[in-house]
């Protein structure tokens, strides 16, 4: 019989980060290492991205338990030329990879103006806009990006070959709201869909295909199917681009040689990241930065809209209100997630309680 599930109340961020870390060291990771995974997945929640926050302890937990991910990795960091460093992350959890390859690449680029950082043998590893606000609260605008397993079909093909890769972009404003915008190659996200799914909800039928290649609003057919691509072909060809630099270059598995974490959770995915940043300090001036990002963000306010109730929007400004919102009034998580959150707590060392 399952148990009941109480209702949860708001979480400051500064509970969700120590609830977090708690529950990752409960898994086996060292103190340091479950703050910055935690770090990503409570800026995840903070956003309103939910399907890819701190609920990630249940994929990421069964993965760490039957080791499928590495709790105690030794992530190295190589140089290869002055402005270009390549990441190991020795089967990490992803937010874990990620953030070393986010600082590999700001170290380079305060030397050299631009920083590259190319990382392999790591998993997923969240949204990207955390790691685009980190970035531009730095004053580094970014281009990160990330493979996925297969869930795509190749345009004009009737299996899946390539990820739902995502991408992001980040601008910082100084004294404003940095430009972020992070998005996948799909329509929607497979989390979506999976959420539909426990809901008992229909999906629209431009979100996927089934298994046969034709479009579907039942949930279940769906994720037996096909991710259809953002703007056909050309979607097509922006997923290949991010596994090439993802994948291909930083050394990574790419397309069909990505395992599936939840059909295969005890072995390494080897998926790849790709970090690409410019320290804006040295284009001009915060004031000089500043000054151009309102009057860019303007010109696009300044649009009356089609629908009044629906002004014109930049990019990041609904995220960075939840942010804001939800770092005074708290964010309130799923009793499920809860649940299990306070469970692997529960075996974090003594000390760390």
């Amino acid at each position: 019989m399952n148990a009941r599930i109480e209702a949860v109340p708001p979480l400051s961020e500064a509970d969700l980060l120590d609830l977090g870390t708690r529950a990752f060291q409960g898994l086996g990771l060292p103190a340091a290492d479950a703050r910055q995974v935690s770090r990503i997945l409570v800026m995840a929640d903070l956003f309103g991205l939910g399907t890819h926050g701190l609920s990630r302890i249940e994929s990421y937990g069964e993965r760490l338990a039957v080791g499928g991910i590495n709790a105690q990795p030794r992530i190295t960091v190589e140089r290869v030329a002055p402005a270009l460093s390549r990441v190991n992350g020795d089967n990490a959890v992803g937010p874990l990879v990620g953030m070393r390859a986010l600082e590999a690449a700001m170290e380079a680029a305060r030397e050299c103006g631009v920083g590259v950082a190319l990382a392999r043998a790591s998993n997923h590893f969240g949204p990207i806009s955390p790691y685009s606000l980190i970035a531009a609260e730095a004053g580094f605008a970014s281009i990160i990006g990330s493979n996925a397993t297969t869930t795509i079909a190749p345009w004009g093909g009737s299996d899946a070959r390539l990820g739902n890769s995502p991408i992001g972009f980040g601008v910082p404003h100084p004294g404003g709201d940095p430009f972020l915008l992070d998005m996948a190659m799909s329509v929607v996200a497979r989390a979506k869909i999976r959420g539909a799914l426990k809901r008992g909800e229909a999906i629209p039928a431009s979100w996927a295909t089934d298994a046969q290649g034709r479009e579907t609003t039942d949930p279940a057919a769906a994720l037996d199917g096909f991710l259809l691509p953002i703007g056909g072909h050309k979607g097509y060809g922006l997923a290949l681009m991010v596994d090439l630099f993802a994948g291909l270059l930083s050394g990574a598995a790419y397309l069909t040689h990505v395992k599936s974490w939840s059909q295969a959770p005890e072995q390494p995915q080897d998926l790849g990241h790709f970090f690409i940043l410019i320290d804006t300090a040295r284009l001009g001036s915060t004031e000089w930065l500043a000054a151009r990002m309102r009057d860019f963000a303007a010109i696009l306010h300044d649009s009356p809209p089609a629908d009044p109730s629906r002004p014109v929007i930049v990019p990041g400004e609904i995220e960075l209100g939840k942010l804001r919102r939800q770092r005074e009034s708290g964010v309130t998580l799923d009793g499920a997630t809860y649940q299990l959150l306070q469970r692997h707590a529960a075996a974090a060392p003594a000390a760390a309680a």
